[in-house]
């Protein structure tokens, strides 16, 4: 009886330091990209950057469209973190954002979006050229 229960105890402990090891561990990194947007009504943008996650450095391409109050075109560059990703392919997906906002010259700002797989970007950004724009955006992120 004794025996059995030590040798339970032992595939147990031994089981719970498996789950230690196995588990996936939620990660983040810097990032940085810039976006050209430009549009008449229908906007669109483009853009490519990388992140960093556990020590290597991944390229993404940005693409987007926008719907509504728009006029102008501008580049914005942005930099931050991306957090709440197990793997890169995490950073993949659709970022959307509802907002208003006009740019002449250079300016500034700040936003966090997440994705549908929990990705979360937390980004400050710098942004010249003329635009002027109170619509809809989708934000789509792909790893190359």
């Amino acid at each position: 009886m004794q025996l059995t229960r030590l040798r339970a105890a032992v595939i147990a402990a031994f089981a719970l330091i498996g789950l230690g090891i196995g588990a996936a561990h939620a990660d983040g990194g810097p990032i940085r990209f810039h976006i050209i947007k430009a549009g008449f009504v229908i906007g669109g943008s483009g853009g490519s950057g990388s992140f960093s996650f556990r020590g290597r450095s991944y390229p993404i391409s940005i693409g987007g469209v926008s719907y509504g109050f728009t006029f102008g075109a501008s580049e914005i560059r942005f930099t931050g973190t991306v957090s709440n990703i197990n793997r890169p392919s995490d950073v993949e997906g659709v970022y959307a954002a509802a907002g208003a906002g006009a740019a002449l010259g250079r300016g500034g700002g700040a936003i966090v979006l997440t994705n549908h797989k929990g990705a979360v970007l937390t980004l400050s950004g710098r942004e010249a050229g003329l635009m002027i724009a109170a619509d809809l955006n989708g934000l789509i992120i792909t790893v190359r």
